[in-house]
Parts: C-alpha cells; structure tokens; sequence
C-alpha cells in the first residue's frame, strides 16, 4: 500500500473512529473502542478493504498517533478528536506554561471575540510545541497561531488533560489566554 493510500485510509478511519461509526455500520463502546475485526469487515463492504497489517502499520506509523490498538490487538480506538459521545478516561493533568493552537486565519476574528471553543468535538485541541500548531493550522488555508496562556488558566481553576498521543485538551480558551503568533 502506498503512502497515499496510507493517508487516504488514515482519513476514513479517523471519519469512522471519531466522528461517524454508523457510516460503516460499527459501533464504539463507551470508551471509544471497536473491535478489529468488524472495523475490517464493515470498511471492506464499504469500499475501503485493508487487513492487520495495513491497519497496524498505520497505528504504529502515524505522525500525530491518531489510533490505538489495545494490549491484543482486538480493539482499535481514536485518541482525541471525537464528536461522537465517549469517554476516553483521561485524568486532569497540569499543562505546561505554555501551549499552542493552529487553525485557519479565516477564523482569527471569531477566536479574538469568543476564544477557542471546542464546537462539536470533546474538548479544544492544544500542541506543546509551535511548529505542530503550524502544521495544523495550514491544513485549510494560510495558518494563524495562538499561544496559549495555560499556566495562567491552570491557575485559575481550568481543567486540562493530555491525550495518550500528547495533544493537550481543555473545554474552552477564553480571549484573555490568547496571544496571536503568526
């Protein structure tokens, strides 16, 4: 499988895994899972086949470790971004001082007057470094970055977590945290 099937598929798993299971037809559990092997048959029958090994290769190989396989290898879950009802068990953690959001520059006006909110996903999605906010804010068109006071907000009582792939997660980042970047 090339690396642009990777991708492709990588993208349809994170459709069926976060957002749409009915889609294929699987179900997740309460904590995100589904098994393996009906995520292997169901994708089949709805034009996207691959077997284990593809399946693993893109657990193991992704960039932003978007998936996780249980201990067996009979489970497969997505590790953050879901706008499905899950709960992915994580425990508050205190963040770091500083974090970083990148998104569109289409959406600065709107982050100035509410802050970053999580809109129909869990929770806001934050990077501890800048050069991945970067990346993701130049996924749909030219990037802005924000840093994020985090320390600031621990300190007044707001709650983060950090995902098993490392992204930090928060409900909402009020304006007053935000700092624009780029």
């Amino acid at each position: 499988m090339s690396s642009k099937d990777h991708v492709r598929l990588s993208k349809f798993l994170s459709l069926v895994l976060r957002h749409d299971p009915n889609s294929i037809g699987i179900v997740l559990d309460p904590n995100g899972w589904t098994s393996v092997d009906a995520l292997i048959e169901r994708a089949s029958a709805h034009g996207h086949p691959f077997g284990r090994e593809t399946l693993a290769a893109i657990v193991r190989e992704s960039d932003k470790q978007r998936f996780a396989l249980s201990e067996d290898g009979s489970m497969i879950r997505a590790n953050q971004g879901h706008s499905v009802q899950v709960d992915l068990g994580y425990e508050a953690a205190e963040p770091p001082l500083g974090l970083f959001h990148g998104t569109a520059a289409r959406n600065t006006a709107s982050i100035l007057a509410q802050g970053l909110i999580k809109g129909a996903r869990h929770h806001v999605h934050l990077s501890s470094d800048l050069q991945t906010a970067h990346k993701v804010g130049q996924r749909r068109g030219p990037p802005v970055v924000f840093r994020v006071n985090s320390g600031s907000m621990y300190a007044d009582g707001l709650t983060f977590f950090r995902s098993a792939n490392g992204v930090w997660l928060t409900d909402h980042v009020p304006p007053i945290y935000l700092e624009r970047l780029l």
